[in-house]
């Protein structure tokens, strides 16, 4: 990894490139898949996977099978992890609400969830079996009565037992056997297999993100979320080989993940520099490390705390940790993250796995408008208003003033229309 000071990096920023070959190959695939529906679907799973899929649906024999393939101790973390995400979820309710005031006037906001939602899991690299209970529970706790889940088949045309096993346990009897845009196509259109569905939600690489940029307006999207991102700022306090390990675990994610350390100790950007080095050689994934490493690593010196929250808050990091002297004295600094890790004991696969947040957050400087995946995702709000006839007598004139001065005289008769009616409402 670089050392580089923050101007250095500033002046280096990653610029955001439309790739006009990739947008065309995605629009091809939505078209295709919107023409001709399973048989598209099967043709991408073996052009892209290598797989030959005949049946598009995972089978309830295929779930059982699952459940006997995967180990206990599997079982149990993922049920303990289920349970701190629900109880954090839960929090996130909300409820409709009404308010009345003088001559009969009562307004309000009533909550409903989305109808039907779909979930993208990714596969490819890893399979990842944590994305369907962080994806699947608020969806549940919103109270979405259907839910379906998608996600690349493996080489022998079945789902990684993991995902199917955390799909069975957090209540997901639908899950389709696609990956890809294509899956992405068939959520937010149908096809003879997959249900159309109002939402989609869920990560993936950069052809099943372009995909749901353009699917955006015939259905609704929770973000557009980049290659996996860290942050760490780091004080003299900080274990040289904790910040290595940490900035380790998103760089093996894939080759465009972005580690990143801000410090203001030089001798500790050193340190963790050769931690790093030491650590990837022992890693499965040492190639991949390397690569991110080389693209999109970099130890950032500063001068002050001050500079290196702003620096954050110019960055808006998927994952922020601050590990640093009093850390939590220091969140307020922090205006733009997906999640915060306080200390030195809250490393990032804490929030990946098991704490309780969602792990489903804004990347690619999107935290400066965005928030982490949550229940509030899967709901909608409908206004609520009842004027009595009173009420409306008292405001009928300020209506009609109001939509004659926009020139829109049938909003004003539709007022005038009650008045004459009702002998001069």
């Amino acid at each position: 990894m670089r050392i580089i000071t923050a101007e250095q990096y500033k002046r280096n920023e990653r610029q955001t490139i439309i790739d006009q070959t990739l947008d065309q190959t995605v629009l091809n695939i939505i078209k295709d898949v919107q023409t001709n529906g399973d048989d598209a679907l099967r043709k991408y799973t073996n052009m892209f996977d290598n797989v030959d899929i005949d049946e598009l649906v995972v089978t309830e024999q295929e779930f059982e099978d699952a459940l006997e393939m995967v180990d206990d101790n599997f079982v149990a973390a993922i049920q303990a992890a289920i349970k701190n995400i629900t109880r954090f979820h839960d929090l996130q309710k909300e409820q409709s609400w009404f308010m009345t005031r003088e001559n009969g006037i009562m307004l309000g906001q009533h909550v409903t969830p989305i109808e039907k939602i779909g979930i993208y899991v990714p596969g490819g690299q890893a399979d990842y079996p944590s994305t369907v209970i962080m994806n699947v529970i608020p969806a549940k706790i919103a109270g979405v009565p259907s839910i379906s889940l998608t996600t690349p088949p493996q080489a022998d045309s079945t789902i990684n037992p993991h995902v199917l096993t955390a799909a069975r346990l957090v209540g997901i009897d639908r899950v389709y056997k696609i990956g890809g845009a294509q899956a992405i196509a068939a959520l937010a259109y149908g096809t003879q297999s997959v249900d159309r569905v109002y939402k989609i939600v869920g990560p993936g690489n950069r052809y099943v993100a372009r995909a749901k940029k353009w699917v955006y307006g015939d259905v609704a999207i929770d973000m557009i979320a980049g290659p996996s991102e860290i942050c760490i700022v780091a004080d003299e306090s900080a274990p040289p080989s904790y910040v290595a390990a940490d900035l380790l675990s998103q760089a093996e994610h894939d080759e465009d993940a972005t580690a990143i350390c801000i410090t203001t100790d030089h001798m500790l950007a050193e340190a963790v520099r050769r931690e790093v080095d030491e650590q990837c050689q022992s890693l499965e994934r040492e190639s991949i490390i390397k690569e991110s490493l080389a693209q999109n690593g970099r130890m950032i010196v500063v001068q002050s705390l001050q500079e290196a929250f702003d620096l954050v808050n110019d960055m808006a990091p998927e994952h922020l940790q601050l590990m640093i002297k009093d850390a939590s004295l220091h969140v307020s600094n922090i205006r733009n993250a997906g999640a915060i890790f306080i200390g030195n004991y809250s490393p990032e696969p804490l929030g990946d796995y098991y704490a309780g947040p969602n792990h489903t957050l804004p990347t690619d400087g999107t935290a400066t408008f965005s928030s982490p995946l949550g229940v509030y995702d899967f709901i909608k709000r409908s206004s609520i208003i009842h004027y009595s006839k009173g009420a409306l007598r008292e405001a009928s004139d300020d209506i009609i003033t109001l939509a004659r001065k926009e020139d829109l005289e049938a909003h004003a008769q539709s007022i005038q229309q009650r008045r004459r009616k009702e002998n001069n409402i």
